[in-house]
């Protein structure tokens, strides 16, 4: 199977803005993330090289592999849930956070690796304690950098969603507070805290984007609360200069495309093992408040094979003159391995075509995260792991 597009909302319908997902708000998030340690900007890298070569007016991607020391963009979202959680349960705001009793709160959450590290590392940083469930499958270097941080930690037998709902039976059994960014009805709350959290990351390239409007977004998605987040704060950034918003998914984990597609109102699982290269990616059902904001302002669902995000990796590690390299991961560079594919691959003009991708065109991807699994990254870049099948090219 290889690349597929749903065409959902490409006008972008004119729901009202979600203020959640405000210049506001995100400047309140950013606000607090300036207090932590180690922050600054990471870098947008301007691929003008790489832009020529696809036929592109212009290639920028977020290079998030630089936060916080964290390889990923996910210390983002957990560091601000739970100064969020905190700040509400101590009568203070978020940025007046101060010295936390040690040991006074205990997160737990699920995840495939860049999420949990981000948790166990804002749980280290305010002096609280978190436990992290990761669902079988999981790189055993993604286990040992979160337990690096002094969480506890460890994979279960179960795949990604079950894990979630295992968490959350361990925090109501144990009164530890659940931080996820899988938002279902009455928990919505602490996913929105993460995704305003994410909203940092994109300020941060609008500003230094400056008056330069892109024409285009791709977006990865797990659950879609990154890919919300996102979507929202741009498409109320820009106004009626919104970019055209391209969502991006594992084949094998593509819940918001099948919800996409099948164009029912109804939010729809991918169930079993959810097995992808794109670990971060590989999540079976729909973030609903993530959703409420895609379904309004993302006009495209992709759903990819593997060597769509080998590509991606491939290309933004191996640069053309003039261009800096980007180390990416999997589900980092799946959305520039699409691009990439999309203005080179002769069977994907019609997709091209429906997008209006051509020389005027000016692309943001953003790489979400670095080589969180250096073995696999060395055997994919190094060894050509993950191609085309000879049968699709």
């Amino acid at each position: 199977m290889g690349i597929e597009m749903v065409l959902f909302n490409p006008d972008r319908q004119k729901g009202a803005w979600d203020e959640t997902f405000s210049l506001s708000e995100a400047q309140r998030a950013r606000s607090f993330h300036k207090g932590l340690s180690g922050y600054k900007p990471t870098p947008l890298r301007r691929l003008d090289g790489l832009a020529g070569r696809l036929g592109l007016g212009g290639l920028y991607v977020k290079d998030e592999s630089l936060r916080f020391g964290l390889n990923a963009f996910k210390g983002l979202g957990g560091s601000y849930a739970l100064g969020r959680v905190i700040a509400e349960r101590m009568g203070k705001k978020p940025e007046e956070l101060g010295d936390v009793p040690a040991g006074t709160f205990t997160f737990v959450t699920a995840t495939d690796g860049n999420h949990g590290r981000g948790v166990a590392w804002a749980a280290k940083n305010l002096s609280q304690n978190a436990v992290v469930y990761m669902p079988k499958g999981s790189a055993k270097e993604r286990l040992e950098n979160i337990r690096a941080l002094g969480a506890q930690a460890e994979i279960t037998e179960l795949n990604y969603d079950d894990t979630v709902r295992f968490a959350k039976e361990q925090a109501d059994e144990n009164g530890w507070i659940l931080v996820q960014d899988t938002a279902w009805e009455g928990y919505e709350t602490i996913p929105s805290w993460i995704m305003q959290g994410y909203m940092t990351m994109a300020l941060e390239a609008a500003e230094s984007l400056g008056g330069r409007v892109p024409t285009h977004i791709f977006l990865q998605a797990g659950v879609g609360a990154m890919a919300g987040a996102v979507t929202g704060f741009f498409s109320s950034f820009y106004g009626a200069q919104r970019p055209k918003i391209v969502i991006t998914e594992p084949n094998r984990a593509a819940c918001l495309f099948k919800t996409a597609g099948a164009g029912d109102g109804a939010l729809h699982k991918v169930e079993g093992d959810l097995d992808s290269i794109m670990a971060g990616l590989c999540c079976g059902e729909v973030c609903t408040v993530g959703w409420e904001v895609l379904k309004h302002h993302a006009g495209y669902f992709f759903s990819c094979p593997d060597y769509v995000a080998a590509d991606g990796m491939r290309v933004l590690g191996n640069p053309l003159p003039g261009d800096e390299k980007i180390v990416s991961g999997e589900s980092g560079a799946v959305t520039s391995g699409l691009v990439y594919n999309l203005m080179t691959d002769p069977e994907l003009k019609s997709f091209r075509e429906t997008l209006g991708l051509d020389e005027t065109s000016v692309v943001l991807c953003f790489s979400t995260e670095g080589d969180t699994d250096k073995e696999n990254y060395r055997h994919i870049v190094w060894d050509g792991w993950y191609r085309k099948p000879s049968c699709e090219r």
